[in-house]
């Protein structure tokens, strides 16, 4: 091999780890941009999972309130009943 040859190697050798740098930052950016995306969507669930618990304890209430209301509608409807026919 010439010199002509080794400085052409070197000049190729330096084109391949030049582009490899490249590589490297872009493959950095991608990773950057996923670990974004993958915080956001763990933010995202979390979100949902306390909208879900707020409207989870909204049901359970509003079971226990249907449980004491609808009695109470019942006997006031019979008591309507019962003083619209005595009254008439």
């Amino acid at each position: 091999m010439d010199k002509q040859d080794v400085d052409r190697l070197a000049g190729l050798l330096q084109d391949i780890r030049q582009g490899q740098l490249e590589q490297l930052s872009i493959q950095r950016e991608h990773f950057e941009i996923a670990r974004t995306q993958y915080d956001r969507a763990n933010s995202i669930n979390d979100h949902a999972e306390r909208i879900q618990a707020k409207s989870d304890a909204l049901i359970d209430r509003s079971g226990k309130v249907f449980k004491v209301v609808i009695p109470i509608l019942a006997v006031l409807l019979v008591a309507a009943g019962w003083l619209l026919f005595t009254i008439s």
